[in-house]
This record gives C-alpha cells, structure tokens and sequence, in this order.
C-alpha cells in the first residue's frame, strides 16, 4: 500500500505561480513513476505531468513550457512548478504514484484556483 500526502495549491491570479508536492509513504520498494492530474468539472481527468524513477518527464500538452515537474527519490517526493498560470489551469490536482504490476496508486486532490 503507498498513502500519498499532497501540499499546495490554493487561489493565485493569473499569471502567477505555484508549487504543489507530494510525499509517499507505506510498503514499497521502488515508486517507478510518479506525477499528476488534474479534473475540471465536466471534464475528462488530464494528464499534467509525469517523472520517472530515472526523470524521464511527459507533459501534457497543455502545461508544457509553465509546468516543470521533478522528484526526490530519497524523499519519494515529486514536486510540480506551475509558472505562468491561465484561469483554464483551475481544477484539482491529484498526485498519482505508478509501481510496475499495482493499480495506480492516487492522493486525495488539491484545489488550484487562477483568477482572471
């Protein structure tokens, strides 16, 4: 079992930044990639961000150039930069930690809301 505890988040205005991280905890050896999502209401769950165990990154399409993800292995922390925010970018974040041969593994969600 991996329990994931989310920080961050909150109410910024567009153009701004902020930082979300997230720290796993529980009974594993090796997290093999770890990252977010996010959901708009109504919307389909979208993929942010992803890190690999080696820091490969895939980046939605949408967040790609703003959002930087990294990761501490020796902390099994991953940590997502959100530069240059939009209002479109308002939704909750949930951090998700992938283990080779588990079902996906997710935190309970942290508002992210931009004003315009």
């Amino acid at each position: 079992q991996v329990q994931l505890v989310e920080s961050g988040g909150g109410l910024v205005q567009a153009g701004g930044s902020l930082g979300l991280s997230c720290t796993a905890s529980g009974s594993f050896s090796t997290i093999n990639s770890m990252g977010w999502y996010r959901h708009i209401p109504g919307k389909q769950r979208e993929l942010v961000a992803l890190i690999s165990s080696d820091y490969a990154t895939t980046y939605g399409d949408s967040v790609k150039g703003r959002f930087t993800i990294s990761r501490n292995n020796a902390k099994n922390t991953v940590y997502l930069q959100m530069n240059s925010l939009k209002p479109e970018d308002t939704a909750v974040y949930s951090c998700t930690a992938i283990i080779f041969g588990s079902p996906w593994y997710w935190g309970p969600g942290t508002q992210v809301t931009v004003s315009s």
